[in-house]
């Protein structure tokens, strides 16, 4: 039986190393994103308490020192709020850009395993068919010698 060969095995091996590092590009991407809505969930839920302590200091006695200072501090949550908000549509939007570059990079080596598959079963038919027509010659010429053998 000859033995199969792919021929497009080394484009098949760049595809798999292509694809490789583009899953690891978008675990990345996944990874940096889950830290950035960690982190604008962090923001969020202090920029609330501070909403909350400021609520809380109007309703006793009015200090415009400490107010002044509570409200300078809430608004430099509220810009961490909204750089962290940037910074997690900037993260998803990159695990979308790598998304795409995974599900593309898998596609072709996709395309590249099924054209294997289908060269596989091309070869296996052919040998089969070889190694059948082998054993019908082998067989007609027992059949051939036993007629022809004097009896």
């Amino acid at each position: 039986m000859k033995r199969f060969r792919f021929p497009l095995r080394p484009v098949a091996v760049l595809r798999e190393h292509r694809e490789l590092r583009a899953r690891e590009a978008f675990a990345a991407s996944v990874h940096a994103y889950v830290l950035s809505e960690e982190n604008l969930a962090a923001t969020r839920a202090r920029v609330a308490r501070l909403e909350g302590a400021l609520a809380e200091s109007r309703r006793g006695q009015f200090h415009p020192a400490e107010a002044a200072e509570a409200f300078a501090a809430y608004r430099r949550e509220c810009a961490a709020e909204a750089e962290a908000e940037r910074a997690a549509f900037a993260a998803r939007a990159e695990m979308e850009l790598r998304r795409a570059d995974y599900l593309e990079a898998h596609r072709k080596l996709d395309i590249v395993r099924r054209l294997e598959t289908k060269a596989r079963a091309t070869h296996r038919f052919e040998t089969n068919r070889e190694e059948q027509a082998e054993f019908d010659d082998l067989a007609g010429r027992r059949a051939l010698r036993r007629r022809l053998a004097p009896a």
